[in-house]
């Protein structure tokens, strides 16, 4: 069902740039330890897991994994936020790096994408083979939303009592297309950088024999990027066809998990009327739809020298009731 949610910015971050950029600020100082792990994946590549202690076999203590989003980490700031928020639970909170994605190149051309949901499905296994016994939720920002989004919808009979999806690109032409516009251009040439950096690594090490050096250097969109290297690495016609493939919207009435969705109609990301363009969505899907909140933001509290990160509370609230 949708709803509107219960979030109210604080009276001096009310604007969704604000909102977007204040998160990162007011967590650069943020620290969490975690324990690192590399799972190797049966195609030969690998991903890193980061968490939050050291787990036993025997564990039945609830285990929460997260999804980042796009070129994040474990170092991301609402990644830190959440983690810390889980561990504060007494839940065990466990980090998948997307591949290349922790600070180590993966070792083939294939890369994580908005619709790459093999990882997370062998990741998944994983936690179910090696802790039976600890009830398990999931939690996916942004791109990792769209992501989760996809995985639940394929695989319906999974392992989690619970998931949150927060600020996804349910729509994913339409988010290029709004974060090509006005200050999230900003925004726009921040990730594209950094695809652009992790590409050339790729190419360096003879990974990527296809990309124009030269042409990717002109690249300036992120719909520019997934044409030339998303698009075709990963075995999709054009970014078009990406989009259409890779899109978790219209696959929301398949998902039969419990699944909360946070989205700010003001995010700068997303495009508003796009991503909530859904006839119908079935009872265990609740869309929660705040009015402010930017980008993986939302930030309230009444004193600028506390704020309150609200995705903190409301994720842990909703996990409570299954986990």
């Amino acid at each position: 069902m949708f709803t509107k949610s219960s979030f109210s910015p604080a009276w001096w971050l009310k604007n969704p740039h604000c909102q977007t950029i204040a998160a990162k600020f007011f967590r650069r100082g943020h620290t969490i330890n975690t324990t690192n792990e590399t799972l190797e994946l049966p195609d030969g590549d690998f991903v890193d897991l980061a968490w939050t202690e050291k787990v036993s076999s025997s564990c039945s203590r609830p285990i929460v994994a997260v999804l980042h989003g796009l070129e994040g980490s474990k170092n991301s700031h609402y990644a830190k936020g959440m983690l810390s928020a889980i561990k504060a639970q007494g839940w065990i909170g466990v980090l998948m790096h997307f591949r290349g994605c922790s600070g180590r190149p993966n070792r083939m051309a294939k890369s994580y994408h908005s619709g790459q949901t093999c990882d997370v499905d062998y990741f998944s296994q994983y936690l179910a083979n090696n802790y039976p016994k600890a009830k398990k939720a999931i939690i996916g920002f942004s791109l990792g939303g769209n992501v989760l989004t996809k995985y639940l919808a394929e695989q319906k009979q999974n392992i989690y009592q619970a998931a949150g999806v927060i600020c996804a690109p349910l729509d994913l032409s339409s988010c290029c297309d709004r974060i090509n516009q006005g200050f999230s251009r900003v925004y726009q040439k921040y990730l594209v950088d950094m695809l652009r950096a992790s590409t050339i690594e790729k190419i360096n090490a003879n990974l990527l024999n296809n990309i124009d050096r030269n042409h990717l250097d002109k690249v300036r969109s992120i719909r520019e990027f997934d044409h030339m290297v998303t698009a075709p690495v990963n075995g999709f016609r054009d970014a078009n066809h990406y989009y259409q493939q890779a899109s978790g919207r219209d696959v929301l009435q398949q998902i039969t998990t419990p699944c909360l969705i946070i989205h700010a109609s003001d995010d700068p990301f997303l495009c508003h009327e796009n991503t909530t363009a859904i006839s119908a969505l079935p009872e265990q899907l609740t869309f929660e739809i705040s009015a402010r909140g930017g980008h993986v933001g939302f930030i309230s509290g009444k004193n600028p020298l506390k704020p309150q990160f609200w995705l903190e509370q409301r994720i842990p609230e909703f996990f409570t009731r299954y986990l």
